[in-house]
């Protein structure tokens, strides 16, 4: 893979030595639209993600060429025009990284040729925007010497790219989970804090499998930011009577006690959502951690149901998938990941029972979609790292 990256890197802008980084896709096992509520998340690096190999320029041009959008050809644009541009499609990703890297002090005086090649399906709520920016943040620390630069700040610089820059008010998840993911093990995130563990995740007879819809989403236009300030409306009228910073901070019963000071029901519903998808990511990584994965899979199936009845993010495709996996004998576990409004489901199912899974969720999702799904087994990896030779 690499030495065909390398030929096609030299075919676009020739000879000379390359950086070359690999930063992963994720998928969240449980703990969704939590992380911009200050509440908790439990994503995992995949080994499927996003490859990058680029060379300093002696001058301040920036070219960029993608491996999956060929005939799109070079992108070129350079240091002294860093705007958001919609005909410069997903070279913002990139683009934004570098601006964030100068907005927090960095010198960056010379442009760069880059190749990238991702293998996660675009627009399947992989995460495959956030992890073009951490192999952007990446590449800049190695290429340019920012060794005081950690991946913690790739991940919220790429964070504050994809807020500032590109105008998704996502939270912190994506990106950390891309930067500061473990081979074998999930990533239990408090988003109010950063602070973290890592819980294995060992399944000794079943397989996280991924299914996507092929129903594109794109971030910036869904209703996502619509969802999020729903709940900062929420938050803000609970505030009045209780002195909190996010709604992560509540339980189920403290809820309870406050939600009547929330003026619109949708808000409610919203709030509803956050707290209780919060309770259950703390309760699923304990059923992990005592090697329960029943339950695991039982919270994960209600976390598809709050994310289709409370907060309204799954529609017709994620449904199907999921309704028809829980139809399955074998399958522990099974709900929506990502932002929603397409993109992907994740779902635990036993070794034995996978084949008739990715058989019969299928046909029922053609027959009802009109269109295939497609399914991957996937492994847990590494967070984004650069690749020695």
């Amino acid at each position: 893979m690499l030495q065909e990256l390398k030929q096609k890197f030299k075919e676009y802008y020739g000879d000379g030595q390359v950086e070359c980084i690999f930063s992963p896709g994720r998928v969240n096992l449980i703990g969704e639209h939590t992380d911009y509520n200050g509440g908790h998340v439990f994503p995992c690096a995949l080994t499927i993600g996003t490859y990058m190999l680029a060379r300093k320029r002696e001058d301040r041009t920036l070219r960029f060429f993608s491996v999956n959008f060929e005939k799109a050809g070079v992108f070129v644009t350079s240091l002294d025009e860093l705007t958001w541009k919609k005909e410069d499609r997903w070279t913002n990703y990139p683009k934004g990284v570098i601006w964030a890297f100068q907005q927090k002090g960095f010198e960056i005086n010379y442009g760069m040729d880059v190749l990238v090649y991702g293998n996660i399906p675009n627009g399947s709520g992989l995460s495959s925007s956030a992890s073009l920016e951490v192999a952007t943040g990446l590449m800049l620390k190695t290429m340019f010497g920012f060794d005081q630069v950690t991946m913690t700040d790739i991940a919220l610089w790429g964070q504050y790219a994809e807020n500032r820059y590109n105008g998704v008010n996502c939270g912190i998840m994506d990106q950390f989970a891309c930067a500061m993911g473990k081979e074998g093990h999930a990533i239990f995130l408090d988003t109010a804090d950063l602070s973290y563990q890592y819980v294995p995740v060992q399944l000794t007879d079943a397989k996280v499998l991924i299914a996507c819809s092929n129903k594109k989403r794109g971030l910036g236009d869904s209703k996502y930011n619509e969802r999020r300030s729903e709940c900062e409306e929420a938050l803000k009228d609970i505030q009045k009577v209780m002195p909190i910073k996010n709604l992560g901070e509540l339980t189920e019963e403290t809820f309870e006690q406050v939600k009547g000071a929330i003026r619109r029901p949708i808000c409610v519903q919203r709030a509803r959502h956050a707290v209780l998808e919060n309770q259950r990511t703390l309760q699923a990584v304990e059923a992990l951690n005592k090697n329960e994965i029943e339950l695991f899979g039982r919270l994960m199936n209600e976390s598809h149901v709050s994310l289709r009845d409370d907060y309204e993010v799954t529609g017709v495709e994620l449904d199907t998938l999921v309704e028809e996996a829980w139809k399955c004998e074998g399958v522990i576990g099974s709900r929506m990941t990502g932002a929603g409004f397409g993109g992907c489901t994740v779902s635990i199912v036993k070794n034995d029972a996978v084949d008739n899974f990715i058989a019969s969720v299928g046909k029922a999702y053609e027959e009802k979609i009109g269109y295939p799904a497609d399914f991957y087994v996937v492994d847990i990896g590494a967070g984004a790292y650069r690749i020695e030779e």
